[in-house]
């Protein structure tokens, strides 16, 4: 009989890259809360002045972790600190914490990757594909290590329309990629399918590990969007506007008034401490599975095969708790025009967004005081054009491996690490990332709520009115005409 989830990292030591990311702090948190491990070495990069140290410190503070400094107020003896970078060649380790690595090791958690949608294709390159080269040479030499599972996205190969659990051919390999890069030649054509650097170099560094000759214990981990907590550690923690809330912040805010999305197309969101639970999972069936020369397994891990929901749905819910729980921060009332129509979306750009931010600049202006709302648009204009791909499109895809998995844990282990989309409360869930926005982005708590609806109330009103005097200036220049 297999052993349990818990049972399998008792004693072990973790190895976690990216553990100060999104997803990474939920892992990290989730280990040291759910399972009696000996270590979890966590790879850090110095940065803004900070040393590694110093910025596991700070992010050790955060709310994240209040429940397990409750349940476990020793966890910080358990978390070994090692410095690096992934872009540096022997990944910038010290020589002690690379023979440690190379000793000590069990599992070993790669998650680190930079998930900016317009980052250049030399940084990506150098972050998520050099990056995964150098911690899988690293994995090679580790003598015990048990299992390592390679966190990608669902959409590494988002220009086909379904995805399966299964590696698919790339126009170009890493090494030709970086030779491309290094002699500062053209890499347009072999990236134009893709929407962004993001998902190319996921889907080479995908076929990088298949081509690793196959000797490591390693599955391939594909999540899709990731939003906020559904339950642990405690529901609706967020840390980021990215995915989900980087659509919803502003909308309930009142910033945001029109965006491309189609309201007939399947969103595909997961939470992040069900990813969390699915990674570790994951890591389980790989120890458990491994064989030597057979091709790594990869798991799709997503929401729209077992509980689908469309983008209609998901704007109604935010709709509806907005006017149960207004941000006492908005600008204005809540009103967003939704087109799939690019023209259509650019016109009403420069009338809802442009010329109220235009007028808004001239009165800071006027105030002697910088103006800055037509910066804040252009960015935020920017942000939603990297977005409209997954707010415009639908993927069919397939998840057997992971209901596969789901199928073969215990109950007990279904219970602590729990990710399955069955009967899952959708309604629930966007409420909970509401609520979340306004209390970890937004930083405001409940007791304002009475305040907040007085002010939603005025902020209702002044819309009405605009609207009215619109429709009265529109009304008075066609009379103009007709007259």
């Amino acid at each position: 009989m297999e052993i349990s989830i818990i049972d399998m990292f008792r004693d072990g030591v973790v190895f976690i890259t990216g553990s100060t990311g999104f997803l990474g702090k939920i892992l990290l948190e989730k280990l040291l809360r759910s399972c009696d491990v000996k270590t979890i070495a966590v790879f850090v990069r110095g940065k803004k002045g900070l040393t590694a140290s110093q910025r596991t410190a700070d992010i050790y503070k955060q709310t994240t972790f209040d429940r397990l400094r409750l349940e476990k107020p020793d966890f910080i003896t358990k978390i070994k600190i090692i410095d690096g970078n992934l872009e540096e060649p022997s990944l910038g380790f010290s020589t002690d914490d690379r023979d440690w690595l190379i000793k000590n090791v069990n599992f070993l958690f790669h998650c680190a990757a930079t998930v900016r949608f317009n980052e250049t294709l030399q940084i990506a390159t150098k972050i998520n594909i050099q990056g995964t080269e150098n911690i899988l040479e690293l994995a090679t030499k580790m003598t015990n290590l048990k299992g390592f599972v390679h966190v990608s996205t669902a959409y590494s190969h988002c220009p086909r329309s379904e995805i399966k659990e299964q590696f698919y051919p790339v126009s170009i390999s890493a090494n030709e990629l970086k030779d491309l890069i290094k002699r500062d030649k053209n890499t347009q054509n072999f990236s134009v399918d893709w929407p962004n650097t993001y998902t190319f170099t996921k889907a080479i560094s995908e076929n990088l590990i298949l081509t690793n000759e196959n000797q490591l214990p390693i599955s391939i981990f594909r999540p899709s969007i990731i939003g906020c907590t559904k339950c642990e550690p405690e529901p609706g923690w967020l840390d980021n506007i990215n995915g989900p809330s980087g659509i919803i912040a502003p909308l309930i805010v009142g910033f945001l008034r029109t965006f491309q999305l189609s309201m007939d197309k399947r969103a595909d969101i997961v939470p992040v401490d069900y990813t969390a639970n699915a990674l570790i999972s994951v890591m389980w069936s790989t120890v458990n599975s491994y064989e030597k020369n057979k091709e790594p397994t990869i798991y799709n891990y997503v929401s729209s095969v077992e509980s689908s929901i469309h983008w209609d749905k998901i704007i109604q819910y935010v709709f509806e708790t907005y006017h149960q729980a207004p941000p006492l921060g908005s600008m204005w009332f809540i009103f967003c025009i939704f087109s799939t129509n690019r023209w259509f979306i650019d016109i009403l750009r420069f009338l809802l967004h442009r010329i109220p931010a235009a007028f808004v600049d001239l009165s800071f202006i006027i105030r002697g005081k910088n103006p800055k709302m037509l910066k804040m648009y252009k960015k935020l204009e920017n942000t939603t054009d990297l977005l409209k791909v997954f707010t415009t499109s639908e993927w069919k895809f397939d998840n057997s491996n992971i209901q596969e998995l789901w199928s073969l844990l215990s109950q007990e282990d279904r219970e602590t690490f729990w990710f399955s989309f069955k009967e899952f409360d959708w309604k629930s869930y966007i409420k909970c990332t509401v609520y979340g926005i306004r209390k970890h982005i937004l930083h405001e708590e409940l007791s304002n709520m009475t305040i907040a609806l007085k002010k939603n109330q005025k902020l209702f009103w002044c819309h009405q009115l605009c609207i009215f005097f619109i429709i009265y200036i529109v009304f008075q220049v066609c009379w103009m005409f007709v007259a």
